[in-house]
């Protein structure tokens, strides 16, 4: 009887174990660990490639070259070394330098800046901005700042091309005022030579200097800036200040690195400016072509080279030209002061002829 106790109470400690051992297999599992949040990607540097610098850089040092051309000549040597000067561009090339100085100026809005880093900071909203400016190049006139940006570019880059048509326009004074001295007058030696010369410097692409690369560099890059101050200029825009503000636009995003130099080059092209410089080169041409005299070849740089220059900058950044100058006409005696018929044929043949005496 005993033993069937003992037996029993090993049972039922048995049996209660395991229901122990069940109701701890039964408790629900841990709750899972937090999912890892995945870190946004870090905002793109402002990248703008190092060839777009040069081209600015270049652009910048032949404006300021071409502004400091002197309407006083001595010699026929001091022409020809203002018509290298002058006619070291090419057009394609040179319009790009624009649209890339362009850029930099915008660079230095930092209102401009703060408004399209602040999309560079959202990757899908990044990736669709970059689309729509490579697309259409006026949507960088969005941003916040926008048309202060534009008022450096107006500012700077049209004031250059008026500079540089303000120095044609004195040039091409001088081409008459210089007929004065004998030897403007004398023949041009070596003239298919000096022709041939302007247009190898026409297919040549001006170079940059180092050290004015150095400067925009650090200005594009958010170091040094160039000490500009903005002012709101409202659209509409020309194209050289929509260009510009579309690279600019694309540099903060980071978009605008070596890699994208390609799409930059396509942006950076319009029509109507590489056109109007593109005309300058071939009146250029044609008046080297068939000037003679020193005088003449005075004229072809004042008007072909740097008004037609200037203007063409000018009116790609959006300054206005200085209106010309009333034309002075003859001034002539009105009828209710000498009479209807005063100034016919037979009024002033009359005039001459004395009156007859008589007898």
């Amino acid at each position: 009887m005993r033993s069937f106790s003992r037996t029993r109470v090993v049972a039922a400690t048995t049996v209660v174990a395991l229901t122990a051992i069940v109701a701890a297999c039964s408790s629900p599992p841990p709750p899972p660990p937090p999912p890892v949040v995945q870190a946004p990607p870090p905002t793109p540097p402002i990248t703008l490639s190092a060839q777009v610098i040069e081209r600015a850089s270049a652009f910048r040092g032949y404006m300021a070259r071409a502004a400091a051309v002197s309407p006083t000549f001595q010699n026929g040597d001091q022409i020809q070394a203002s018509l290298k000067v002058g006619a070291a561009y090419e057009p394609k090339s040179f319009m790009n330098g624009a649209v890339a100085y362009a850029a930099v100026l915008a660079l230095q809005d930092p209102t401009f800046v703060a408004s399209v880093r602040e999309v560079a900071a959202h990757p899908a909203q990044r990736q669709e901005m970059i689309a729509n400016i490579f697309s259409n190049p006026s949507y960088a006139a969005v941003f916040k700042g926008a048309d202060s940006a534009a008022g450096l570019i107006i500012d700077q880059i049209g004031g250059d091309g008026l500079k540089v048509y303000a120095a044609g326009k004195a040039v091409k004074q001088a081409a008459y005022d210089v007929q004065r001295s004998s030897w403007s007058k004398s023949a041009v030696t070596d003239r298919d030579g000096r022709l041939a010369s302007a247009k190898t410097l026409s297919t040549t692409p001006a170079l940059a200097e180092s050290a004015d690369v150095a400067v925009l560099q650090q200005a594009s890059l958010g170091g040094q800036t160039l000490g500009l101050t903005p002012r709101a200029a409202p659209a509409p825009y020309q194209p050289v200040v929509i260009r510009g503000l579309a690279v600019a636009a694309l540099a903060a995003l980071g978009a605008a690195g070596d890699n994208n130099l390609a799409s930059i080059d396509a942006l950076s092209a319009d029509w109507a400016t590489g056109n109007c410089l593109n005309m300058a080169k071939l009146n250029l041409y044609q008046c080297l072509a068939v000037s003679k005299p020193h005088y003449e070849d005075i004229f072809c740089l004042g008007q072909h080279i740097l008004m037609d220059t200037g203007a063409c900058i000018a009116k790609g950044a959006g300054a206005d030209l200085p209106p010309e100058p009333p034309r002075v006409l003859p001034v002539k005696e009105s009828i209710a002061v000498k009479g209807a018929g005063s100034n016919s044929r037979k009024a002033k043949g009359g005039a001459k002829k004395p009156a007859s005496k008589k007898s």
